[in-house]
């Protein structure tokens, strides 16, 4: 269970954003050029799992760093994460949005 905080550590250092952090918030501005879904771009990509790419991203989009170094995609990045938690609290409520 600690090898994915270290990772999280070493994916995040308090100052800078590293290169893969950077090469996730260029796949995420450009990721409908590749061929094939989504899921299967990050792990050719990242080589790692969809679900552990989105873990990663959802900590970079709140991170300052990330905002500095591309504000309109993180914004997106971020309303689109908005959105996707009020419909699935409008769901579980059976609120119709």
């Amino acid at each position: 269970m600690n090898e994915g905080r270290e990772d999280d550590e070493a994916a995040f250092p308090a100052d800078l954003l590293s290169e893969r952090d950077r090469q996730i918030l260029a796949f995420e501005r450009q990721w409908w050029k590749y061929a094939g879904a989504k899921e299967q771009a990050i792990r050719e990509t990242f080589d790692m799992s969809a679900t552990r790419y989105y873990q990663l991203l959802n900590i970079l989009i709140d991170r300052p760093e990330a905002l500095v170094h591309d504000p309109m995609l993180v914004k997106r990045l971020r309303r689109m994460r908005t959105q996707r938690q009020r419909q699935r609290a409008a769901r579980r409520l059976g609120i119709r949005p």
